[in-house]
């Protein structure tokens, strides 16, 4: 009962934190790259609109379940290799600071204040400051994000080919 259990979590704990890599990456490659080509309204309306449209139990339980997930995986591989019990620990830790301090901390502060702003009523040069407070910093620290859930990834793969 035990090994399944170990084995589910770090299956589930591999398949979320994979699947946030992957957004986050190609959030990064492809997303704010095309939208940053668009003049400062059409960009901050797309970015709000997929703020709103994100948030959903879908991503959600994707993007936060590993924090959970990969801290509990730890617990059970305690007594494992330390090498392989190292492996999870670093990928859990990177995972709750790069996901989850960043976004709540970071991201998300950036994300309320563009969704508390009403766009239309913006001049043109507003709308242009409202930008550049919000574009660079965000993709700074969404940058992190992608680099610290692909680490976790790679992690974590590496810890269960090593428990074989």
């Amino acid at each position: 009962m035990e090994f399944k259990l170990n084995f589910i979590i770090l299956m589930l704990g591999i398949l979320f934190t994979g699947l946030t890599a992957g957004l986050c990456f190609t959030w990064s490659n492809a997303i704010t790259p095309g939208i940053g080509k668009l003049d400062d309204l059409s960009f901050l309306k797309s970015f709000q609109v997929m703020n709103r449209a994100i948030v959903n139990p879908s991503f959600l339980i994707v993007f936060f379940s590993p924090i959970v997930l990969l801290f509990f995986n730890v617990y059970l591989n305690r007594k494992a290799d330390p090498n392989i019990f190292w492996l999870f620990l670093i990928a859990a830790i990177l995972f709750f600071m790069g996901i989850g301090l960043i976004t709540i901390f970071k991201n998300v502060p950036l994300n309320d204040i563009l969704e508390n702003s009403t766009l239309e009523n913006l001049s043109t040069s507003e709308l242009k400051d409202l930008r550049q407070r919000f574009e660079n910093p965000w993709n700074r620290w969404h940058t992190i994000r992608t680099l610290t859930s692909f680490s976790a990834f790679i992690l974590l793969i590496t810890g269960m080919l090593y428990s074989k």
